[in-house]
């Protein structure tokens, strides 16, 4: 693993121990109304840099509370691509959605998007400070402070801090 990888996984762990309530959807502190902000303007900003809307969507009983949309058409690869905004620490995971056939073929695997639209995506994203986390650390087992949750099957970090709960 890289430094930027081991990094990231130092982060989710670091964010995993702060303090909060006993649940796994948000951390002591969280703002629902400044995540709601920063969401509206990830989606403006996309929606400069693709052309087309990109609406925000909401999440209940979930360790995001938002995702932005990028709609299809406008993608290199013409496959949606959704950003997920995290309950936790400002982090961001771009995935496309699975099971496209010609997705093998075009040499995009799950969380990944086409090099164009990737840079467009990490450029937004890093312009308004999230964090964004590599997919592919994201389905790695969680091993984080709080085993003793009721986990549904067999949880990894994308479940922690971007899936419902």
């Amino acid at each position: 693993m890289n430094d930027e990888g081991r990094l990231a996984l130092e982060l989710l762990h670091r964010l995993d121990r702060l303090p909060g309530p006993r649940h796994m959807e948000f951390p002591d502190g969280f703002d629902n109304q400044r995540a709601k902000d920063r969401a509206t303007a990830l989606s403006e900003r996309l929606e400069r840099d693709f052309g087309s809307p990109c609406p925000v969507g909401g999440m209940q009983d979930a360790a995001a509370y938002f995702t932005v949309s990028v709609p299809p058409e406008v993608t290199e690869a013409r496959w949606p691509i959704r950003v997920w905004l995290s309950n936790h620490g400002d982090l961001a995971s771009i995935s496309p959605p699975s099971g496209f056939p010609d997705r093998v073929s075009a040499g995009l695997t799950e969380g990944t998007v086409a090099e164009a639209d990737g840079l467009r995506l990490e450029a937004a994203l890093s312009d308004l400070e999230y964090v964004r986390v590599p997919h592919h650390l994201l389905k790695r087992d969680y091993d984080g402070a709080h085993t003793d949750w009721a986990w549904v099957g067999n949880p990894n970090w994308w479940i922690r801090f971007f899936y419902h709960l």
